[in-house]
């Protein structure tokens, strides 16, 4: 725990002017950004006596090494410059709403040729035309189902589209007019898009004017007696004013707003928000935080307007925002939303009249959503601290283990030796560091590693020495090493060649790699692969980071250099987070290695032919029959294939000569030679024996 008082700037220091300030801990990574008025008023108040400062501060604090500041002219520009280095750099203790689920959206691909309305989610894309978003995937769909009557806009993929076209015949949806099936051109691709932008301008709101239009066309229709087309028009009407009913008018006066509702207490906070579009609901979305610090409701609301509104321009940024409070000071936000926008931006607080009666509606669900997301966490809050400290006790570790890395190795009977690395932290999976390794096994290891009952161990080694030397190599380059020590100090002869540190990721400040210390190394395995994972970092003089194994026929759990091993009681909720840790990286590395078992399997000589694509490949085998008829085969017979040349027949012809023969595959039920005219549907067994890709991993010599 660092004293904040050691990297604490000298009075004069810093500048009394707008900016942007970054803590960074002790490996560099940046774990706060906030923005200021006045920095050095701002910054002054997180050297203060820690008995003073909230306890998530105190521990912010604690946990920096250091702080910097980048100076702005304006405080808009903070708020800019702030955004942008929360979503570059992702800082632990920063205020991040997290969404309990991820909305769908109605969205209308304009930047196709031919627009597609479909359900998305996720990150928005260019070129595609978003409302929403929606509590419920089925929400959308009823509201397609019946705004495709009137707008028949094309709702197919890609696939069913190219089909459609080529078979000259359209889908369901176009026999049952609700498709106008520009596959088979009924409608030009202008017509199509013009069908796409009425769409979306009923669904953005302007609804009474296009029904004004329908019922004009509608009375026409009657007056000249055409009274099929009347009836269809007004079933037209009907079907969009079910549509219109399925979101009930809440602001009389057609206001397009969005209404944003803030729930605290002490710790945590939720914030509801409400899509208004016409007058009408159009979407309704929650997120939750923990208030990393003393933090105030206006606070609260700038980071939810930088979340919402961030990435959006454009009709996507209302004329209205609502707020519970408004942000300290004012002007800057709204300048900011303005400039997203294009256009003026109102951003107050609702005093009386139906806005303020839908504000307490609002509130009253952010309410409602934390009480409901402090009910699912408490367990969960409690079970992982438990975990943690039972871990802590079993395996007399001096801090919590806050973040563990469990390494598995995984292959098939020797071959493809791949290792998996999983994270955790506080307890959760953090899978975007998840990392893969091949293994390469090393030359000279002979007089180290006897049998190959060994290669689960000297695999273990080799993953451990390359992921901490990438540590250290990192550690290096930003300047951490003290007292003289130097990276890989002890690192025997004939070790792994990694990239030097130059090649690392330049990052700074954003999570890297390798750059970032476990308190604790777990290893799938008993006594001899935690003996491998303690000498690997033995070697490299890294002697602070925990190293246990876990063992799976009786959940033991190892310690390197004891005789007898840790037993949890099997109701321990550290043992359980540890089999939930070691499970995933079995997981992970299982999964890598049939990845990279299936591409062996399917590899053939025909892949090193520089030039030759997948099509022209399919045409010789179709043409062939197999790849053995093809290496028999003349180069006159090559070129009779459609698309292959005589240069190229010969290069074919060549690396066919060049490869060896697969061996015959044989029928273990009949001892028969197959002819290798069929694709082999399994991999076997060192004898003989299929061995299937679901297969269970038991014993050494199966999959593991």
């Amino acid at each position: 725990m660092a004293d904040p008082s050691s990297y604490r700037p000298k009075p004069g220091e810093i500048p009394d002017s707008p900016g942007v300030y970054r803590f960074r801990d002790e490996h560099r990574r940046v774990i706060y950004v906030g923005k200021a008025k006045s920095l050095r008023q701002r910054l002054a108040n997180y050297f203060q006596d820690l008995a003073g400062l909230h306890p998530r501060t105190r521990s912010m604090v604690t946990t920096a090494a250091s702080v910097e500041w980048t100076v702005v002219s304006t405080e808009v520009e903070a708020l800019q410059l702030e955004y942008s280095w929360i979503k570059e750099y992702d800082p632990r203790f920063n205020v991040k709403y997290r969404d309990d689920k991820s909305y769908p959206y109605l969205a209308v691909t304009m930047g196709e040729q031919y627009p597609r309305v479909q359900v998305m989610r996720g990150h928005k894309k260019k070129g595609v035309r978003y409302f929403g978003p929606y509590a419920h995937a089925w929400a959308i769909r009823d509201t397609v189902d019946l705004m495709l009557r009137v707008f028949p806009v094309r709702t197919c993929s890609a696939g069913v589209f190219k089909n459609a076209a080529r078979t000259g015949r359209p889908c369901l949806l176009g026999y049952i007019d609700k498709c106008s099936a520009p596959c088979v051109d009924r409608v030009s691709a202008e017509d199509h898009r013009e069908l796409a932008e009425e769409f979306c301008d009923f669904m953005a709101g302007r609804t009474g004017t296009y029904l004004r239009r329908l019922e004009t066309r509608m009375t026409e229709a009657a007056e000249e007696m055409e009274y099929e087309r009347a009836a269809r028009l007004r079933d037209d009407i009907g079907a969009l004013k079910k549509a219109m009913e399925k979101n009930a008018v809440v602001l009389a006066d057609a206001t397009d707003a969005d209404l944003i509702a803030v729930a605290e207490d002490e710790l945590e906070a939720a914030v509801q928000i409400f899509h208004v579009r016409g007058g009408r609901v159009r979407g309704q979305r929650g997120w939750v935080t923990d208030k990393v610090e003393e933090i105030t409701t206006g606070a609260l609301v700038e980071h939810a307007l930088q979340q919402l509104y961030g990435e959006e321009t454009g009709d996507a940024v209302p004329r209205e925002v609502l707020v519970p409070a408004l942000p300290d000071p004012v002007e800057p936000v709204q300048q900011w939303l303005t400039g997203r926008r294009g256009s003026g931006v109102s951003l107050r607080i609702p005093q009386r009249g139906d806005k303020r009666a839908l504000m307490e509606t609002v509130e009253r669900n952010a309410q409602q959503a934390l009480v409901l997301h402090k009910t699912k966490r408490a367990s969960d809050l409690t079970t992982r601290s438990r975990a943690l400290e039972e871990i802590t006790d079993a395996l007399d570790l001096d801090s919590a283990p806050l973040r563990i890395e469990c390494y598995d190795i995984s292959h098939l009977q020797g071959d493809d030796v791949v290792a998996s690395m999983v994270v955790f932290e506080d307890g959760l999976a953090r899978k975007s560091e998840y990392r893969r390794f091949q293994i390469k096994g090393r030359a000279g290891d002979t007089q180290l590693w006897h049998g190959t009952g060994q290669d689960d161990v000297r695999s273990m080694h080799e993953v451990i020495t390359r992921r901490f030397r990438r540590y250290l190599a990192e550690k290096e380059r930003t300047g951490e090493w003290t007292d003289g020590e130097e990276p890989g100090a002890g690192t025997p002869a004939g070790g792994l060649a990694e990239p030097p540190a130059h090649t690392l990721t330049e990052d700074d400040g954003r999570p890297r790699r390798f750059a970032y210390p476990p308190q604790l190394v777990v290893v799938d395995g008993g006594a001899p692969q935690v003996a491998a994972a303690r000498r690997a970092l033995d070697e490299l003089g890294i002697d602070d980071i925990a190293v246990c194994g876990l063992a799976k026929r009786l959940e033991e759990v190892w310690l390197p250099g004891d005789d007898d091993p840790v037993v949890l009681p099997r109701t321990s909720e550290g043992l359980y987070l540890l089999q939930r840790v070691r499970d995933e990286a079995h997981r992970f590395a299982i999964t890598y290695q049939r990845t990279k078992r299936t591409k062996r399997f399917r590899s053939s000589p025909l892949d090193d032919v520089p030039g030759l694509g997948e099509t022209r490949k399919q045409a010789l085998l179709k043409h062939f029959g197999s790849l053995r008829k093809l290496r028999s085969a003349t180069i006159d017979q090559i070129c009779e294939v459609p698309g292959i040349g005589r240069k190229t027949a010969e290069t074919i012809a060549g690396a066919l000569a060049r490869a060896e023969p697969a061996a015959p595959a044989v029928n273990t039920a009949t001892g028969e030679i197959m002819d290798d005219t069929e694709e082999p549907q399994q991999a076997t067994g060192s004898r003989g024996e299929p061995v299937p890709t679901g297969a269970p991993d038991e014993g050494r010599g199966q999959e593991r």
